[in-house]
């Protein structure tokens, strides 16, 4: 396990700082490149500049959070990313109205970097298991990176550039419908987010409880965990999402004064949680197949489903019916890939 921490940092902290050189090299252009105004172009290039700055201190975080997690430590990753969210709002109020947008940069740059290298120490040295020590030798072994190229970056990069284009083509999609149809959108995806907490949660347990069981030689017991967190993912979510149902009109009290808004936004996300349920079973049936290696189909699975599903409805039915049509088209998507992922788990051979 500490050959693998040792090999994982520097190829990731390698790999990060080239794409930190690679940003630092395009924050002035990147702006112009994409369409921006000239009255934004300055701020724009100033946050990307911390933000690429940044990339070394976010890739060391979240590759020591998860060091942790597949060694059985939860709670302190947990606690340790609530603890940046809460300087990161801190750092903002500082910084802002002194730097305007840099300020905003710097002050999530900042709180990024202390907590990466806090969650550093964790792994690295605190950690009886994981922690590096002196005079131990490891040598180099070209295997680990090639089974972590093969197991994460083909299928789980591609799906995740796959997966925001698709987020990308959607707003393409509403942009017609003009401004108030798209602040809906954007306050429904925001209440939703809610809902879908715990079942991120889920799935990372169970990543780390069907990883350590399949790294153990229990199949049995892998098994068993990927259909307790699968169960208890859609239940959660099932749950999360008929609160919502019914206090969503008092959430977007609290985001938006514009009547129009929040009536189109309370029907939207009406629509989508309805399919919280499978929307819990796909996340957590994810999480239980990405700890026993197997990622490349579920990420088939999740492009095929979004692509042609999400997409294809909503081209569909954007048209006659507008906001509600995406929505009914997300719900009946998150079904199918629910349904999707829930037939992989169970004849996958793990």
């Amino acid at each position: 396990a500490r050959t693998v921490v040792r090999h994982g940092l520097a190829a990731a902290l390698t790999l990060a700082a080239l794409l930190a050189l690679l940003g630092l090299g395009i924050c002035r252009q990147l702006p112009c490149w994409l369409g921006g105004g000239a009255e934004i172009c300055a701020d724009a290039s100033a946050y990307f500049l911390t933000f690429s700055l940044m990339l070394p201190f976010s890739q060391l975080n979240s590759l020591t959070a998860g060091f942790l997690q597949c060694a059985g430590d939860m709670v302190t990753p947990s606690v340790l990313n609530a603890v940046m969210c809460g300087l990161d709002v801190v750092c903002n109020a500082l910084l802002i109205p002194h730097f305007g947008v840099l300020g905003a940069g710097m002050g999530t740059a900042l709180a990024c970097a202390l907590v990466s290298l806090a969650m550093a120490w964790c792994c690295c040295v605190r950690n009886a298991q994981l922690r590096l020590r002196r005079g131990e030798a490891h040598a180099f072994r070209p295997d680990i990176l090639k089974k972590a190229f093969r197991t994460g970056s083909p299928p789980v990069a591609v799906q995740e550039i796959a997966m925001n284009g698709a987020m990308v083509a959607s707003t393409m999609i509403l942009a017609p419908l003009g401004a108030a149809a798209i602040a809906a959108n954007s306050f429904a995806v925001t209440a939703e987010s809610l809902c879908y907490m715990p079942g991120y949660g889920v799935g990372s347990a169970a990543t780390t409880l069907v990883g350590r069981s399949v790294g153990a030689g229990d199949a049995v017991q892998a098994r068993r965990y990927g259909n307790i967190c699968t169960a208890l993912g859609g239940a959660l979510m099932g749950c999360t999402g008929l609160l919502m149902m019914i206090f969503c009109p008092f959430v977007f009290r609290l985001l938006t004064p514009v009547a129009e808004v929040r009536t189109l936004a309370a029907q939207a996300l009406r629509i989508g949680l309805l399919a919280e349920p499978l929307f819990g079973v796909s996340i957590a049936a994810a999480g239980a197949l990405r700890g026993a290696g197997d990622t490349l189909v579920p990420s088939l699975l999740n492009l095929g489903s979004i692509w042609i599903v999400r997409l294809g409805l909503s081209l569909l039915l954007v048209g006659k019916l507008g906001l509600r049509g995406m929505w009914i088209a997300m719900a009946i998507e998150l079904c199918v890939r629910g349904a999707l992922m829930l037939w992989r788990q169970k004849t996958s051979k793990f």
